[in-house]
C-alpha cells in the first residue's frame, strides 16, 4: 500500500509540474503573444529600429553627470535606490507622512536640535529651506543629530539639505521651470509614485514645465502646449485618477517637431 501510495504521489507530481510549470505558461505566453504582442513584451517603444525606452516604465531625460535637460519634460521622482527607474527595485519609499526624510524637519512635528533632543525650531533652517534635513559628512542626511556630528556646509556657510525631501524638490523644480515662489508644485512632480517607475505626469505638471521647454528648443509655446494636448490622456474609465501624460511619448513628439 505504501508503494501505491508513492508511485501515486510521483506521478501527481509529474503531471502537475507538467500542466502548471509547462502547458499553462505557454498557453498564457502563447495567448498574449497572439492578442497583445506589444504589452506582453514590455510595451517598448522603438525609433528607427532603437528601442529607446518602455511606455510603461518611466526613465530619466538627463545630461552625463544626471543634470535634467532643459528641452524635455522631466518625469516624476523615482524611489527605486541609486539608479532610477530601475524594474528590479520597484518600489515607494514607504515613508511616514511625520518622517524628515519626507517632509523635512517641520516645526512642531518632527524637528530636534543639534544634541539630537526634541526642538521647537529647526535648528539647520536655511534661508532658501526653513525645513532643512542637514547632510553628515559623507553627504548622507542626518535624521538623529547627535553632539559633535559633522555636517555639509554650504560656501555662506549655511547648512547643506537632503536634496529628497519634499520642500527641497519643491525649491529645485520652481528654479529650474523659472516659476516664482507663489506658484503651486503639483504633488507628483516632487513626490514618487508606488512603484518608483510611474512613465506619467499630471496634466498641471506637464503645463508648468511647458515654457521651459519651449525656451530651450527656440520654438513657440502653443506649439509645446499643442502636443501636452494631443498627448494627454483622460481618466481611467472616464472617473479614475486624473488626466495624465506620458513622459517619453511627448518628449519623442518633440523630437519629431
Amino acid at each position: 500500500m505504501l508503494r501505491r501510495q508513492f508511485f501515486t504521489g510521483l506521478l501527481m507530481t509529474v503531471v502537475l509540474t507538467v500542466l502548471v510549470g509547462l502547458l499553462y505558461p505557454l498557453l498564457v505566453t502563447g495567448i498574449s503573444e497572439a492578442f497583445m504582442g506589444n504589452r506582453a513584451n514590455g510595451s517598448l517603444v522603438s525609433v528607427n529600429g532603437k528601442v529607446v525606452g518602455s511606455s510603461l516604465i518611466g526613465q530619466s531625460f538627463s545630461d552625463a553627470k544626471g543634470n535634467p535637460l532643459p528641452k524635455y519634460f522631466q518625469p516624476r521622482p523615482s524611489a527605486t535606490g541609486t539608479a532610477p527607474y530601475n524594474g528590479l527595485a520597484s518600489g515607494g519609499s514607504n515613508l511616514g507622512p511625520s518622517n524628515a526624510l519626507l517632509i523635512g524637519f517641520v516645526p512642531g512635528v518632527n524637528t530636534v536640535g543639534l544634541d539630537g533632543n526634541p526642538s521647537k525650531r529647526n535648528p539647520f533652517a536655511t534661508a532658501q529651506d526653513p525645513y532643512c534635513v542637514p547632510l553628515d559628512a559623507q553627504g548622507n542626511p542626518v535624521t538623529t543629530p547627535t553632539p559633535g556630528q559633522q555636517y555639509t556646509k554650504n560656501r555662506d556657510g549655511s547648512y547643506a539639505c537632503d536634496p529628497s525631501t519634499v520642500p527641497e524638490r519643491v525649491l529645485a523644480y520652481r528654479a529650474f521651470n523659472d516659476l516664482g515662489p507663489a506658484v503651486k508644485v503639483p504633488s507628483d512632480a516632487v513626490t514618487a509614485s508606488a512603484s518608483g517607475l510611474d512613465p506619467a505626469i499630471s496634466l498641471a505638471n506637464a503645463r508648468l514645465q511647458a515654457a521651459r521647454v519651449a525656451q530651450a528648443r527656440g520654438v513657440p509655446l502653443t506649439k509645446v502646449t499643442q502636443l501636452i494636448t494631443a498627448h494627454t490622456q483622460g481618466r481611467q474609465f472616464g472617473v479614475l485618477g486624473e488626466q495624465t501624460v506620458n513622459v517619453l511619448d511627448l518628449n519623442l513628439a518633440l523630437d519629431r517637431m
